[in-house]
């Protein structure tokens, strides 16, 4: 049977990301989000989340490019002389290899999101991180064994191909290669702790948006098993690109998981959109 885990990341991240993320619950094929613990309308999002029953919330563990969670001065090698995080996760993995980040602060950190998360009253059905830096050698034991103590059970793992999506520059060939091959190790890490995952991934990782043609291409040729499709939509292109400083187009994927053929070619197939709660019911 073929399922597909619709999932919007930066939950919390803005407000015009939250509106967008219950639209696209109530509207659209979206059953699941990953919500960030230290962005500005995390209260606004723990709000949506609890009065939308379905919606699958998981925690969007963050190291780089967003706001902490513990007072800067606990975390200094996570952080810069403003106290926020790193721009981006090519900065963060520089730091990262040259020796300059702190595994205890990680943990401090990535442990405080989580309780922040879960003393807001949410369940979380599954972990994975922006920019995708879970995957990281080190990053992943210390998620694996929270998320673990914290009765999480599932994983995103970005098994992203080579091929989804524009392939223009080396940058782009190179960071999907690299995501791959640590998505595989990351991946045998979870099994081994019996954490379950989706058997594919479909999110496009180098920073186009997924669009209506992106998502009827992906659902005509659904592999077998569930698969993830990662995405971050919102409402209000100008504002969220400038607030996030990433020229994404937001209301593209917006309409892409709220549009009438998607949804129509998704019942056609009879394809079930599910959250991460569901994948662990049926594995």
């Amino acid at each position: 049977m073929k399922k597909i885990i619709v999932n919007a990341d930066d939950f919390g991240r803005h407000e015009l990301i939250n509106r967008a993320v219950e639209r696209a619950f109530n509207a659209g094929c979206l059953k699941s989000t990953t919500l960030m613990a230290g962005g500005i309308a995390f209260d606004d999002a723990v709000n949506i989340a609890k009065k939308n029953s379905g919606l699958g919330i998981g925690i969007h563990f963050t190291l780089a490019n967003g706001n902490p969670v513990l007072p800067p001065k606990e975390i200094p090698s996570l952080v810069t002389e403003e106290g926020i995080f790193h721009d981006n996760y090519i900065k963060f993995l520089k730091r990262y290899l040259s020796g300059k980040i702190s595994l205890f602060e990680v943990r401090s950190e990535l442990a405080a999101q989580l309780e922040k998360i879960l003393n807001a009253g949410l369940t979380l059905t599954h972990f994975d991180s922006h920019q995708h830096l879970h995957h990281v050698p080190g990053i992943i034991e210390i998620s694996l064994k929270l998320a673990q103590a914290a009765g999480i059970k599932s994983m995103r793992v970005a098994n992203t191909k080579l091929f989804d999506g524009e392939l223009d520059n080396l940058g782009k060939f190179f960071g999907r290669l690299g995501l791959g091959s640590l998505a595989k190790l990351a991946a045998h890490a979870a099994h081994k702790k019996n954490f379950t995952t989706p058997e594919n991934f479909a999110g496009i990782v180098a920073g186009e948006s997924v669009d209506e043609n992106f998502m009827l291409n992906r659902i005509e040729n659904l592999r077998e098993g569930t698969t993830e499709v990662m995405l971050h939509p919102g409402i209000d292109n100008k504002i969220l690109q400038d607030f996030c400083r990433w020229e994404h187009d937001f209301e593209a994927e917006l309409a892409a998981v709220t549009s009438p053929k998607v949804l129509k070619t998704l019942a056609e197939k009879n394809i079930f959109a599910i959250n991460f709660s569901d994948l662990r019911l049926n594995q």
